[in-house]
This record gives C-alpha cells, structure tokens and sequence, in this order.
C-alpha cells in the first residue's frame, strides 16, 4: 500500500506531525498555564481558550484566499509556519515571567495572535498540496489523505505527553518547557519543509507543485480570473452543503475535551491495579486508534476501490456520523438508570472513544480529499479555508452544548424544547443529532454524488 504512493505524501505527512505536535502540545497546557501560573479564573481561561480554537479554525479561510491569489502553497505553508514558531516562542518568554503578569499577560496574547496567524497560513495550504500529487480522477487520493490523517494523530498522541510531562510539574516555572518543546517541534517541521520541499513536491510528470499563481502571464491572469462555470458552481454547492454536516459531527465529537472530561473525572471509574487513572488519558484513545486504524481504513478504500464497491465519498460521511450516533448511544446505554454515587467501567468510555474515531476516519480525512477532488484549481486552498470554517462554528456550538451537561442542585438545562434531566438524557441529545444529520446525508448522497 505505501509504495503506491509518491514520496511527496511522507514529507507532507511528517510536515504536518510535528506541526501538530507543536498546536496540540501547547494546547496541552495552556488553559492549566492560564489557571497556575497567571491566576486566571476558569471561567476566563475557558472564554479565551474557546475564543483562541475558534479563530485558529476560522483563519485558514483567508490564508487559503492568500495562498490561491498571491503566494502559492509553499510560501504560505513556509511564513506560517515562521509565525507558529514565534508564537510558541513568545508564550516560552510569558512563561518565563509568569510573575510579572503585566508583561506576561501581553506576551500570552500576542502569542496566541500569532500562533492563529499562521495556522491560519500553514493549515489549509499543507492540505491541498497532498491532493496535487495525483492526477485528476486517482482514486488514491482518499487513501492518500487518510495516511496524512495517521500523521496528524500521531503528533496528536506524542504532544501531551512530552509537552505535558516537561510542562505541568505542578511548579508554575515549569510551564515554559512545554511551550518551548512546542516552538521547537515548529521549527523542526519548518526545517524538514525547506529541505525537501523541492525535492518531492512533485506531479507525477516531475513539475513543481504549490508555486504562486502567474498573475501577471496573461493566461495566467485569465485563468485566475474567469468566471465560474456551471459544473464548478455546483460542485462548490456539494462542499458548502457537506459542510454544514461537518458542523453536527465536530460539535459532537469535541466533547472529548469538555462534557467527556467532565464524564471520566466524576462518573467513571477510573481504578486500574491500584492506580487512578488520570481523567485527561482517555483523550490519548482517539489518537492512538487512529494510529493504528488509519492504514487499516486506506488499506480498505483502495480494495473496495479496485472491486468497484467503494461508497462515495458523501456516503462515508453519513457512515462516520451514524458510527458518532452509535458511540453515544453506548455511553447511554451505560449510564441509563444507573444510580446516584455508582460510576461506571472504563470500558464504556473507551468503547465510546473508539467507536467515534472510527467515525473520524470516515469523515474527516475523506472531507479533506473531497475539497481538493471538488475546488477548481485555482480555489482550493480558499475552499480548504471554507472547510475549516466549519470546525470553527462547530468548536463554538460544542462549547454551547457541552453547557447542558447536567449538574445536581442546579435547574435542568433545556435545548430547543429537549429538557437534559440526567446523563442519558444528555447523551441521546447527541444520539438525535448525529443519527438524524447521518440519516438526511444517507438519503442525500446519490444526488451529491451526481
């Protein structure tokens, strides 16, 4: 299955894990850095966190516009990733002066300003350059995609635990190590970037790949500029459209990091031969299944390909929302009647975890092959920019409905009518949401595919 694809993959594929080692080690510690070390109120820190995720999610829409216009994909992948680094960098020297907060506070800001520049500028771009490497119509390119998608989880996986072992100590001075192993593995994807960018980002003719449009050759400024034609219109139509399924999907899934902690830190029973297992571990199942499942979901593509039996790509994406409905539906099978003060196994969680990541496969990786397979060329970082708009709209909604988390002593939440009067009510929320946005993108899919 590897050599079927060109070298270029694997230099964009360890670009982009050390770049994600980078934002998810940060990120790691930042809110725990904000609560420590400056001495924030959660309330704060949380209302900057969710404030920062947004942006980082909604700036690949113009540095995708930036990239397709002006400066091509390796410029932009190139200043972005200069301007991740000194954002890392600037929150080390916050961190180092943690007890001065009136120069440590500013510093934190115009790091994180910095950090959502860049991956604004980086993000978008090192996506669209995996899908230039085949010729229009390969059908590897969904395979291709989901092995930079096993790149993407494997920095994920490494990050927290170098990142969080160097950073949260329990010593606020501590912090910056964290932040500076973040700023270091920013400079180590920029560095194998440069290296070997010229050397395999490359068609399969041997032409370069990711250059800035030729603005001023006159085909080349007819090229940029010509009107949209009917097909183009409409295939933009189906990436806008599947878009808005993307929302339902992430705002359900990002509750890994907000109402799942909240699960495994008080319902879940975490005893493991004597040990407690820490709340934010079960976060390192999505990652890790990914890991190991990624080659396994390529491997599975390009067989059902070759047989002719390979859904389309809007129906993989029903089938991850349905495979989000069926883990939800588990954890509230768990928690269904389950008295006050029992918690439950582990293994509900994990089953949930997996099940979801299995659903990320379907989605996500294929969501991103589909904006490159759709774009007209001259769009595709822009339209790359559009799709991660999405992630930033569901990453505000999670937040909204991760607040229906029911609490004891506190009036029951209530969304659009569905009163959340306990933790199964709260997951079949999730189950409703997903399974129904799977069942409409079923029946949607024939004529999405035509």
């Amino acid at each position: 299955m590897y050599r079927q694809h060109p070298r270029g993959l694997y230099l964009l594929f360890v670009t982009e894990m050390w770049e994600r080692f980078s934002y998810y080690g940060m990120r790691a510690i930042f809110v725990l850095f904000m609560v420590k070390a400056l001495m924030f109120d959660k309330a704060y820190a949380s209302e900057i966190y969710g404030s920062y995720t947004g942006l980082v999610y909604f700036a690949p829409l113009l540095g995708g516009y930036i990239a397709d216009r002006y400066w091509g994909n390796r410029r932009a992948i190139v200043s972005g990733a200069l301007l991740m680094a000194a954002g890392q960098f600037s929150m080390f020297f916050a961190a180092t002066l943690y007890q001065q907060p009136a120069t440590a506070t500013p510093l934190m800001f115009g790091g994180l300003a910095l950090l959502i520049a860049g991956n604004g500028l980086f993000k978008p771009n090192i996506s669209s350059m995996v899908g230039q490497l085949y010729p229009a119509g390969d059908k590897r390119v969904d395979s291709a995609f989901t092995l930079f998608y096993m790149g993407i989880n494997a920095g994920a996986l490494l990050a927290p635990l170098v990142c969080g072992t160097l950073g949260d100590t329990g010593h606020p001075a501590d912090f910056k190590w964290g932040f500076l192993a973040a700023g270091i593995g920013m400079l180590l994807s920029l560095a194998l970037f440069l290296s070997f960018r010229n050397r395999y980002l490359v068609t399969p003719e041997g032409a370069a790949i990711g250059l800035p449009p030729k603005r001023h050759h006159e085909s080349g400024e007819k090229i940029l500029h010509a009107p949209l034609t009917r097909e183009e219109k409409d295939r933009l139509a189906v990436i806008m459209l599947l878009s808005a399924f993307v929302i339902f999907f992430w705002s359900a899934f990002e509750q890994a990091g907000a109402s799942l902690t909240f699960f495994a830190e008080e319902q879940t029973n975490r005893q493991l031969l004597g040990w407690t297992v820490p709340a934010s571990f079960f976060q390192s199942i999505n990652p890790v299944v990914i890991v190991v499942c990624a080659p396994l979901f390529a491997w599975l593509w390009l067989t059902l390909g070759k047989k002719g039996l390979e859904p389309n790509s809007p129906m993989k994406m029903a089938i991850g929302l349905l495979l989000l409905a069926i883990g939800y539906l588990i954890i509230a099978l768990g928690v269904n009647g389950l008295e006050p003060g029992v918690k439950v196994s582990m293994l509900w969680l994990i089953s949930l975890y997996s099940i979801h990541t299995f659903g990320e496969l379907c989605l996500s990786p294929i969501g991103l092959s589909l904006v490159v397979k759709l774009s007209p060329a001259r769009l595709v970082s822009m339209m790359m920019g559009v799709w991660f708009l999405s992630s930033a709209l569901a990453n505000k909604f999670a937040g909204v409905l991760s607040g229906l988390y029911p609490e004891p002593g506190k009036p029951l939440p209530v969304f659009m009518g569905y009163t959340v009067s306990n933790l199964h009510d709260f997951f079949m929320l999730f189950v409703l949401m997903a399974g129904g946005a799977a069942l409409v993108l079923f029946l949607l899919s024939g004529k999405l595919k035509k």
